[in-house]
C-alpha cells in the first residue's frame, strides 16, 4: 500500500477523483446528520420554491428540501452500484477464471453465452431485464449486475491466458499442483490490477445506469430519493424552476466525474510497465 499511496500522492489529478469519492461516502454515510430534513418530509406552502437560506437548493413540486433528498440519494446510488457491481465482478471474476485456464470447449461456450449480452446496448439490456422482474431496487440491481458480466469476464480471461503462459504456472502444472489452487493461489493474485480498474471505472457506468433506469420509471420508485426519479419528475418544471434538474444533474455529474478520474489514475498507477 505504501507504493500505492506515494504514487497516487503525486497524481494530482487521481487524488483529486480519491477526494471526491471520499466526500460522496461522507456525505451517504452522515446523510441523517447532514440532510436538514427527512427525504420524504413535505412542505406545501414552500413547493417550487428557489434556492434560500432555510432551502439551499430549493424545493420540488411537493416542497421537499432538494439538497436533503439529493444527499440521500448518494445513499441509493452508492448502495446499487456497490452492489451490483459486486454482482457483475464476482461472475465475471468466476467464468472468466474458468474460461482463460482450461479454454477449449468450456471457453467457446461461455464466451458465446457473453457475446450475445455484448450484441445489445447496456441500457437496452438493462431495461429487458428489469421490466421482465419488475422495478424495484433490487431487480435494478440485478440487471446492472448482469449487464456488466461480460466486461468483468472478458477482462479476467484476457488476463488469465497472459498470466498462464508464464514459466512459474508451467512449472506448477508440471509437478501435479491441482487447478483449483493454481487458479487461486497463482493466477488470481496476479491479475487483480485490471480488475480492481475495472470495479472502479464499472462503479461510475452503475451509478449512471441506475439514474437512467429511475429516469425512466423502472428503477427506484417514488417517493424514494433517487437522483434518476428527481430528474424525471423535474422535467415538467425544469422552464420555471430550472433548479429542480440542475442539482441532481451536477450531482450525478460529479460523482461519476470523480469515479473516472479516480479510475484512470488507478489504472497508470497498477500497471507494471510504468513503474
Amino acid at each position: 500500500m505504501r507504493p500505492f499511496l506515494k504514487r497516487l500522492k503525486k497524481d494530482k489529478v487521481g487524488l483529486v477523483g480519491c477526494i471526491g469519492i471520499l466526500l460522496v461516502i461522507l456525505v451517504a454515510l452522515f446523510a441523517p446528520v447532514l440532510a436538514p430534513y427527512g427525504p420524504e418530509q413535505m412542505h406545501t406552502q414552500n413547493a417550487l420554491e428557489s434556492p434560500s437560506s432555510e432551502f439551499i437548493f430549493g424545493t420540488d413540486e411537493f416542497g421537499r428540501d432538494i439538497f436533503s433528498r439529493i444527499i440521500y440519494g448518494a445513499q441509493v446510488s452508492l448502495q446499487v452500484g456497490l452492489i451490483s457491481v459486486g454482482i457483475g465482478a464476482g461472475l465475471g471474476l468466476v467464468f472468466g477464471l474458468i474460461a482463460g485456464y482450461f479454454q477449449g470447449r468450456v471457453d467457446q461456450i461461455i464466451m458465446r453465452i457473453m457475446d450475445v449480452f455484448f450484441a445489445f446496448p447496456d441500457i437496452l439490456l438493462a431495461l429487458t431485464i428489469v421490466a421482465v422482474l419488475g422495478p424495484s431496487v433490487t431487480n435494478t440491481m440485478i440487471a446492472i449486475g448482469i449487464v456488466f458480466t461480460p466486461v468483468f469476464t472478458r477482462i479476467v480471461r484476457g488476463a488469465v491466458i497472459g498470466v498462464k503462459q508464464n514459466e512459474y504456472i508451467t512449472n506448477a502444472v508440471a509437478i501435479g499442483v491441482s487447478p483449483f489452487k493454481i487458479i487461486f493461489k497463482h493466477i488470481t493474485p496476479n491479475i487483480m490490477a485490471p480488475f480492481i480498474v475495472q470495479i472502479t471505472l464499472g462503479l461510475s457506468g452503475a451509478i449512471l445506469t441506475e439514474a437512467a433506469l429511475s429516469f425512466l420509471g423502472l428503477g427506484v420508485q417514488p417517493p424514494d430519493p433517487s437522483w434518476g426519479s428527481m430528474l424525471d419528475a423535474s422535467r415538467t418544471y425544469m422552464e420555471f424552476a430550472p433548479w429542480t434538474i440542475l442539482f441532481p444533474t451536477a450531482a450525478i455529474v460529479f460523482t461519476i466525474f470523480c469515479f473516472n478520474l479516480f479510475g484512470d489514475s488507478l489504472r497508470d498507477i497498477l500497471d507494471p510497465k510504468l513503474k
